[in-house]
């Protein structure tokens, strides 16, 4: 993969984190007054990585949506999801931040973390080989 298609994906994922965070915090926002905070945190949490997921098969990383990587996507948002509920419960007991925005913050601070894991998990040999992208016109799909 050249360095232009690596700084590619890198500005992708940016947009991409940039609309799932976005989607993220309004879920949260609706969802808040009718639960307490970390229920509403995690209930958006999850809906959002939902579209996070084929936000970043078929943009980001341009690669097929299957179920094998459905199943594990989950894991690269478990490091963002401690990342972030330890950030989030830091900055509301600890800092006294209002807990309708310290979900953003702690969420920024786990950007760099979930893409490295997403990378891996969603393109084939990412880690160390040549690009084995399946294209998104393939079969097996979501």
């Amino acid at each position: 993969m050249s360095r232009r298609e690596k700084l590619g994906q890198v500005f992708r994922f940016a947009l991409v984190g940039g609309v799932n965070t976005g989607t993220f915090f309004g879920l949260y926002l609706l969802l808040h007054p009718w639960m307490p905070y970390f229920a509403a945190y995690s209930l958006a949490f999850v809906l959002a990585m939902v579209g996070s997921f084929f936000m970043n098969t078929y943009f980001t990383y341009r690669t097929r949506p299957t179920w094998k990587k459905f199943l594990l996507f989950p894991l690269t948002n478990v490091t963002n999801y401690v990342i972030q509920s330890v950030g989030l419960y830091a900055l509301v007991a600890w800092a006294g931040m209002d807990t309708r925005i310290a979900p953003l913050v702690a969420a920024v601070v786990a950007i760099p973390f979930t893409f490295v894991i997403s990378r891996k998990i969603l393109i084939p040999g990412a880690a160390g080989q040549a690009d084995e992208r399946e294209p998104v016109g393939s079969s097996s799909t979501v």
